[in-house]
């Protein structure tokens, strides 16, 4: 158990510290010499009139000399209806997806294995302007600041009748000095803007009027324009501010590409700091994720009630009640009380863009303790402790001395996840660590309940009580199948059906998740419940005690004599004779 002690420390320790940086859905993404040559800034789950703003402060590229016409850089914003294909590049393809061709194609990129539309930004540094490219069907305005000098084929665009109308050739901005000087203060103020929470509450009206020196563009009927590009001590800078259209909405991902380390041989590193606040009518929570506040308290009110119904059963017989049977409606309780925090942490994130660390911190706490009670209490279970034995064997503690540090690394897991940007280098290694560990979690606890399992089989087959151990026998085999089929359907199935749901139901993930725990929990309960005609917890008496009760039977000389039998538990009861 110190193990568990120090591990509880350190993943506390860790919280704490991780917690300081968290930005939740207002993110803030800031890359220091790094080589990917694709990098997945955020994925979120867009309804209409939802706003994405996007802000590149800093750009930084590596010394080298580049041909960044051959090799762009810039970035993708995919959408998708279901997670599995929320963006073309999340498979690898052949080419570079801002590869030249692209411009000049009509259609999106062949190596795309999705039909949904999409949105690319080719950053020009000789040019000093961002090329966009909207491809697909398109119902999403655009807002950003034009470059001053429109090229000769953009311009022919707009100069179309079905285009004229988007266009207003009055918010261009001249290319006099005092224009740019005028550009360069509502750069500084748009970032000032971005740093202040965006107000959720009141929706995103497509009416709304552009920034001074912005434009609004229509993507659906203009496929082509361009951004301009600042430069400020050799870092480039740029933003855009987009609107989802009532046809639009799906889950979108955005990525920035730097398509020369994609070549093989020496990677490149450049920087970036970006800043992303995306919010939907209803808050700052993704499609997904703003029913979960309410199905978290919801839950936690199932998981209390069944608590306090567990706690009344002890109560009403205390007579055949053990330790284990008290450290389970601790698990229940404390189940409960995370779920509370999570839906108070959801509710912060939803109206604040962030969470508020004091009930983050109670959240993940609250989660460490229900997670190392949830496997302690089913490895005592499954070796039978204080039921069949009141020792654990050797392999049995190590069991314990696996799980726990195990069950400790995947909280700090946990915590770092969604404490870090999912565009960070270390996002997607930890949460590769938290399913491998899980599932290894998962599989240690079922080796007590196999040996528990055998040792009733040998029982059976040695001694006098041979029903009672088929008994039990059957009954921990029920158990096994019971944990064997949570496991599979909490870690398998129910992620194969996140991803083959639509992007505005995946939060029927968690909901599957609570209630099949909760189905879980109550299941075992019922099976490992305190009542005296439950074969489980009816012990087998000692070898002493069984000649003797023979012997009363076949002299009949003590005849209606009561006889007193200590439990396991220290308690006294009386059992009447039955002779």
């Amino acid at each position: 158990m110190a193990v568990a002690h120090r591990g509880c420390v350190l993943a506390g320790y860790l919280l704490l510290l991780l917690l300081a940086g968290c930005k939740a859905r207002i993110h803030s993404l800031t890359l220091m010499n790094e080589t990917r040559f694709s990098v997945d800034i955020n994925t979120f789950g867009f309804y209409a009139n939802g706003t994405l703003d996007v802000n590149l402060v800093s750009l930084r590229l590596p010394d080298q000399v580049v041909n960044y016409s051959s090799h762009p850089v810039g970035f993708s914003l995919s959408r998708s209806h279901l997670n599995e294909v929320v963006s073309y590049t999340a498979k690898e393809t052949e080419q570079c997806p801002l590869s030249p061709t692209t411009l000049t194609s009509t259609e999106p990129p062949t190596t795309l294995t999705s039909t949904e539309p999409l949105i690319l930004f080719f950053i020009d540094f000789n040019a000093l302007s961002v090329n966009v490219r909207a491809m697909g069907e398109q119902d999403n305005i655009l807002r950003g600041k034009p470059k001053a000098e429109v090229p000769k084929g953009l311009r022919k665009t707009r100069e179309e009748p079905a285009n004229a109308d988007n266009v207003p050739t009055e918010n261009k901005p001249s290319t006099n000095g005092d224009e740019k000087a005028d550009d360069s203060d509502n750069k500084l103020n748009q970032d000032k803007k971005d740093d202040k929470s965006v107000e959720p509450n009141k929706e995103v009206q497509k009416e709304e009027k552009p920034e001074v020196g912005e434009t609004e563009f229509q993507l659906g009927k203009i496929k082509q324009l361009t951004l301009a590009l600042d430069k400020v001590n050799g870092s480039y800078n740029f933003s855009f501010h987009m609107v989802v259209g009532s046809l639009a909405e799906g889950l979108y991902g955005l990525k920035f590409h730097y398509c020369k380390n994609r070549m093989p041989g020496i990677k490149l590193p450049y920087s970036f700091s970006v800043k992303v606040t995306e919010v939907n009518p209803g808050g700052f929570l993704s499609a997904a994720e703003i029913p979960l506040s309410r199905l978290y308290i919801y839950m936690a009110g199932f998981f209390f009630t069944a608590a306090m119904v567990w706690v009344y059963t002890l109560m009403k017989h205390r007579y055949s009640v053990f330790k284990i049977h008290w450290l389970m409606a601790a698990l229940a309780f404390t189940k409960a009380t995370s779920l509370v925090f999570h839906s108070i942490n959801y509710h912060f994130i939803n109206t604040k863009g962030h969470p508020i660390e004091g009930w983050a911190v109670m959240y993940y706490i609250t989660h460490l303790l229900k997670g190392a009670l949830l496997f302690i209490t089913l490895v005592l279970i499954g070796t039978g402790w204080a039921f069949v034995k009141y020792i654990l064997s050797d392999k049995e503690k190590k069991i314990f001395m696996i799980v726990i540090p195990l069950q400790v690394l995947a909280n700090v897991a946990l915590i770092i996840i969604e404490s870090t940007e999912e565009g960070s280098s270390e996002y997607y290694l930890w949460k590769e660590i938290l399913f491998l560990v899980d599932l290894i979690c998962c599989g240690a606890i079922l080796f007590p309940v196999v040996w528990s399992i055998r040792h009733l089989q040998e029982a059976s087959s040695t001694d006098g009580k041979a029903a009672m151990n088929l008994e039990k026998l059957k009954l921990f085999r029920h158990y096994y199948v019971m944990i064997v089929c949570y496991i599979y359907f909490t870690r398998i199935i129910v992620i194969l059906l996140k991803v083959t749901m639509p992007f505005q139901w995946q939060w029927l993930y968690e909901f599957l998740v609570e209630v099949s725990t909760l189905i879980f929990f109550v299941l075992t309960g019922y099976k490992f419940r305190p009542a005296s005609n439950n074969p489980y917890l009816q012990l087998p008496l000692d070898e002493e005690d069984v000649e003797m009760d023979e012997v009363m039977t076949e002299s009949g000389a003590l005849e209606g004599i009561s006889k007193v039998q200590k439990t396991c538990n220290g308690r006294e009861h009386q059992k009447e004779s039955t002779l």
